[in-house]
Formats: C-alpha cells, structure tokens, sequence
C-alpha cells in the first residue's frame, strides 16, 4: 500500500555508480581552484587534529620529569594555539567548500530547470509540476549533502593515515591487528548500499508526491472552497504526506542503522584487542601507558574509519538524487528539429499533407489530415469538443511533435526551421488567460523586452482601448499579481492580447479569445480582430458566432478529419454539419434568434 503512486516516472533512467561518479565529476571542474584549497586546508586540519593525542601524550610523559611551571604553561599554550590553528584551517576549508558546493548545485539545478523549459507541451501532460520542481529543488539539497559527505571522507582518509602512523610507533603487533579487522567494517556497511540506494529512490518519489500535491492544491483552492471540499483536500494531503513519512522512516531506519552495527563490529575489535593487549602488559611486551594511549588513538581512529566505512550506503542517497536530475536532463524532448532554418518574415501560406498525429498511443486524433491555409486568409475550426480543431493550431505551433506527414509553412518544413526563429513568427492567444505575477507592463512586455511605454499604449489601444489602465492605482505600473488574480478575466485577456500584438507575427493562432470574457471586452476584441487580421494568416478555434460570420473559410471537424469547408452563407444552404453544429452552439447567439424568442414572449 505505501508503494503505491512511487513508480518511476517515464523518462526515468538506471545509471551505472562510476557513470555517476563521472558524471558529477565533471560539475566539479568549474571550482578545481577550490577543490585544490579546501584539500590544502582539509590535510593541515587533519594533521592539526591528529597531532594533538600526540602532543597530549609527549606532555603527559615529560611532565612526570620536568615539573617546571613555565614548562607547564608552555605544553599548554602548544595545545592551544595548535586548537587556533585547527581552527583557522577548518575556517578556511569550510568557506572554500561552501562555494564549491553551492556552485556545483547551481550549475545542477540550471542544467535540470534548462532542460525542463525546452520540453514539449506532451511532458509537462504527463509530469505533475510538483515533481519537477521536486527533482530541481529537493534533489538538487540531498545531492549538496552528498558532496559534503565527500569532503569529510577525504579528511577521514588523512586522519587514519597520520593516526595509524602515530600507532605504528606505539606497538606493531596491535596496530597490525587492527589494520586486519579494517575489511570487517566496509564488508558490514557495504552490505547496506543496495536497500539504501533503492530505499532513498522511494523517499524521494514519496517527497515529490507531497510537493506535487500541495502545487495542486494550493492552484485549484478556489474550486476546493467553492465545493466546500478543504476537508476531503486535507484528508487527501494527509494520505500522501503519511505515505512520505513510512516511507522515509523505512529510509531513515536503512541509514541509520549503519553506525549501530559498525558499532558491534567496534566493541568486539577493541574487545580482542584489550585481551591481547593486556596478555602484553602481563608479559612484558607493552607497557600500560602505551596501551591505553593505543587504546585512546583507536577511539580517535573510529570515528573516521565509520564516515569512511557507511560513505558508500549514505553516498547512494546522493547518487539517488543525482540520478533523479540527470534522468530530467537527459530526457529527450519529444519535438525534434532536423535543420536549424532561421526563417525571415513569413508570408503565411500553410500546408498539411497526410499528417498523423496521436497523443496516446494507438489512438491517433488526425490520421492522413491534408489543409492547405493561402497567405493571409482567416480560416476558423469549428466541431465538437474533441474534435481536433486545438490539435491541430497546438501542432502549428510545435507545442507537439506529430508522427506522420508533413506541415509546411512557405514550402519549407516546419521541423527544419529554427524553433525559437519559427515562434517568433507566430501568435498564440489561448482560451484561458495566464499572466505572470509582474507589473501590468512587463507583462506585455514579456515577448519584447525592449518595447517603449509608448509602444505599449499604442498596442494596448489595437488591442481594445487604453482607457481601462487608467482606473488601475498605479496604471500600466500596477503589480497585477499572481496569475493577474487582481484583473478581471476580460482584462487579463486584453492584456494577453497585447502582448501578442506587441510582437508583430506573421501568423496568429487564437483558441476562440472572447469565450471567457464578458460581452463588453468581446465587443473591444472583435473590433481589434478585424484590425490585426488584416495581412495576416490568421487561425481561430470559434465558439461564438461573429467569429465564424466574419472569416474567409470556416473548416468543420469531426473526428479528425474536414467534413465540410466554406463560408457561413454556403454552409447553411448546404443544411450538413455545419448547419448542425450553428443551430445547436451558434444560433442562440444571432440576433435573429433573439427577436424570435421575444416575439414568443
């Protein structure tokens, strides 16, 4: 039950350790001038800690000869300035380490969020946003973790090494011993890699489960309060934030339960060693001193050997999360270019020949789908919801990759254009408005960064009147909010609209603009349609009847494919779908049908 939901996603892939290894190896190479500064710092730190048991000893065995109090005072202040120093060094290496890991995770997470903003529309409808934010956030912390993890090896490793020298002069024998039961400790914590690699993988499916959630959530609140449902949204986020928390217990318990069996290998070494070591005191072979001071260098000594020894279990979790970003990275995006055409100011000419395009395997949504739109002209779609009429502006768009045919813009194919150079020539005004939390200015901005105020007003009053801006607090300057929350539907369309007319394109799609606005704001857009379509290829998705009474060619989809094509007045005198599809969506609409039910009254 508590697996559930924490399958991997599709565009998840298995990597090899050393693939990783030199993968994240390679993030490294920006910061080699702080790697060389924290590994300088990191071996003087290490010599500093390891030198003061030998110091401590050397004094202690002077001290019962000399009893001098300068003396005294000197072994004191040794200890502490070499505790200063110890101090300065570790100061230094932390900065440097501090940089190097926050630039590592910089470039992690700008390589992640760069290759999530060029995929295709059809990623992002199977991938909830929570879980991409999860896998550039959260993933991009643990893997930070991880490198520190690797920063305190490399100083464990230098500690052992100095230590185990020091032990050497102490007594062979015991330190030969020791260095024989070392494998014990990496057999026992090598036996944990596996479940911790596989249980930190679930842990943080289960923490990006719970982002995912909560982004829904706090997105649709409105509907939530609206159906009185904050109960049941609450009592959801608990089964899924219950879930994470068994999950990353079971993670935790895996993790943790490293240093405690360490630590029974632990006793039972020194155990051996306090028998054999003090069979050597009875006979002579080492003195007591030396033994317990072998004895206190073994203590000293653990500790580095258990980072050393659980590194590679705790290390999978870093490798879990550098997998999670790097299978985001490398995921394919499923709109290809075969050139890289940078296009010129397009004349608008249109051509689909036999395409095929499908978003769900085995159920194809066009199938041989041949149009031809001439330069200029204003076609309009008309079906049923699902007919095919947003499949096929979102494909005009490169929003998704189709699997057959062809689409031609000019004669040339739209996969060998430039993508960024192919969009620019192209407007899209959805249905639903979306604006960005930013100034009513920058908003319409947004496609031309370096538009003058002028430029905007002008636009703004293409684009259905300037006057509204000026009842806003602060005009064109007014913060707008999250999504344009502090605007009206009918404004936040305005506004889209203008910051689709500010970039000038050759050819505008629009998902039937006036279907959420109020009639006064549709009144304002229609007379701004009729202005910006004027030289330009223009493609609407209708929904109210002026839009199709006022284009060249309305295109009538069902199920995919053109069953009727022609103007309004044609189309009625033919009495087919079209006729349907008017009587049943356009004709409440028309201003005939409104006289008629008033006659009735």
């Amino acid at each position: 039950m508590a697996m559930i939901g924490l399958e991997a996603e599709e565009y998840d892939r298995k990597y090899s350790d050393i693939a990783l290894i030199k993968r994240i190896s390679s993030y490294f190479r920006p910061y080699l001038r702080n790697l060389v500064i924290v590994v300088i710092f990191l071996t003087l730190y290490s010599l500093t800690n390891s030198l003061v048991p030998v110091l401590t000893r050397f004094a202690l065995n002077n001290l019962a000869v000399n009893q001098d109090f300068v003396y005294l005072l000197f072994v004191l202040g040794l200890i502490l300035s070499i505790n200063l120093l110890n101090w300065i060094f570790n100061y230094f290496r932390q900065i440097n380490s501090a940089k190097m890991i926050g630039g590592v995770v910089l470039d992690l997470r700008k390589d992640a969020t760069n290759a999530t903003l060029k995929h295709d529309l059809s990623f992002f409808d199977k991938t909830p946003t929570g879980k991409i934010v999860s896998r550039i956030n959260s993933d991009g912390q643990d893997f930070s973790q991880t490198v520190e993890l690797s920063i305190e090896l490399i100083s464990s490793i230098f500690i052992i090494i100095i230590l185990i020298i020091f032990m050497v002069f102490i007594n062979v024998l015991l330190t030969l011993a020791f260095i024989i039961s070392i494998p014990l400790f990496f057999m026992v914590a090598l036996s944990f890699r596996k479940i911790a690699r596989k249980k930190t993988l679930l842990g943080q499916r289960a923490r990006a489960n719970v982002n995912s959630f909560v982004k829904e959530s706090v997105s649709g609140i409105q509907i939530a309060k609206t159906f009185r449902r904050e109960e049941k949204l609450y009592k959801r986020f608990n089964k899924v934030n219950q879930q994470s928390y068994e999950v990353n217990l079971k993670r935790a318990w895996v993790l943790n339960g490293i240093f405690p069996s360490l630590g029974i290998v632990q006793g039972v070494v020194i155990a051996l060693l306090v028998y054999f070591g003090g069979i050597g005191v009875l006979e002579g072979v080492i003195s007591g001193g030396d033994l317990y001071l072998f004895l206190q260098s073994i203590w000293l000594l653990l500790f580095p050997l258990f980072i050393i020894a659980s590194f590679w279990p705790a290390f999978q979790a870093g490798l879990a999360a550098a997998e999670r970003s790097f299978s985001l990275i490398d995921a394919e995006p499923v709109v290809k270019q075969n050139d890289d055409i940078v296009p010129g100011k397009f004349e608008g000419k249109i051509e689909f020949k036999n395409v095929t395009f499908r978003y769900e395997e085995n159920k194809n949504v066009l199938e041989n789908f041949s149009l031809t739109i001439h330069p200029g002209e204003t076609v309009a779609f008309v079906g049923h919801t699902g007919a095919g009429k947003s499949s096929i502006a979102n494909l005009i768009a490169r929003f998704y990759e189709f699997q057959g045919g062809n689409i031609l813009i000019d004669g040339v194919d739209i996969r060998d254009f430039n993508l960024e150079g192919y969009r620019n020539q192209l407007g899209f005004i959805p249905q639903t408005p979306f604006l960005w939390g930013e100034t009513l200015e920058n908003n319409i901005k947004y496609c031309c960064l370096t538009a003058t105020r002028d430029e905007v007003v002008d636009t703004l009053d293409k684009a259905g009147g300037y006057d509204w801006i000026e009842d806003l607090s602060k005009g064109l300057d007014t913060f707008i909010g999250e999504r344009g929350n502090l605007l009206s539907m009918g404004q936040r369309q305005l506004v889209v609209f203008a910051r689709v007319l500010l970039e000038d394109p050759s050819i505008l799609i629009l998902d039937e603009a006036t279907a959420s606005v109020d009639p006064f704001t549709e009144t304002r857009i229609q007379e701004a349609v009729e202005e910006i379509v004027e030289g330009r290829t223009a493609i609407i998705i209708a929904h109210r009847l002026w839009t199709v009474r006022h284009v060249d060619r309305i295109i009538v989809i069902d199920d995919g494919k053109i069953v009727e094509e022609g103007t309004h007045e044609k189309l009625m005198d033919k009495g087919g779908k079209y006729a349907e599809l008017y009587n049943t969506y356009f004709r409440h609409q028309s201003l005939e049908y409104i006289e008629e039910v008033k006659k009735l009254e």
